[in-house]
């Protein structure tokens, strides 16, 4: 498989306030230069990315042994969409796909 479960984007109206709830449920600390990035304790965990703009959407890392290009054909093959009229920031890491049933989800270039 090439894929593992990255972040899960959760969209909230503060990302302090909702830094500091969630960082005191889940025993996670706020990533040193991006404190909108919750990183779990020293044991294997997804990490939780607050967001006051983006809706809640899985992103799923590509792995260091497989490329976007061959998970989106993959994936492509299981009944995902590329969603072409997605706006991409010029820095872009990221391609926006769609499941069968039409929820958003990204593949992170690793």
């Amino acid at each position: 498989m090439g894929l593992t479960l990255g972040a899960i984007v959760l969209n909230v109206p503060d990302t302090t306030a909702a830094a500091t709830f969630w960082s005191q449920v889940l025993d996670y600390t706020p990533q040193a230069g991006n404190p909108d990035f919750l990183l779990p304790p020293d044991r294997p965990a997804t990490r939780l990315h607050l967001d006051s703009t983006d809706r809640t959407h899985l992103d799923l890392w590509v792995s260091p042994d497989s490329t976007v290009a061959a998970e989106v054909a993959r994936l492509e093959a299981l009944g995902a969409q590329l969603v072409d009229d997605w706006i991409y920031p010029e820095d872009a890491d990221f391609t926006v796909l769609k499941a069968p049933d039409g929820t958003l989800f990204c593949l992170i270039e690793p």
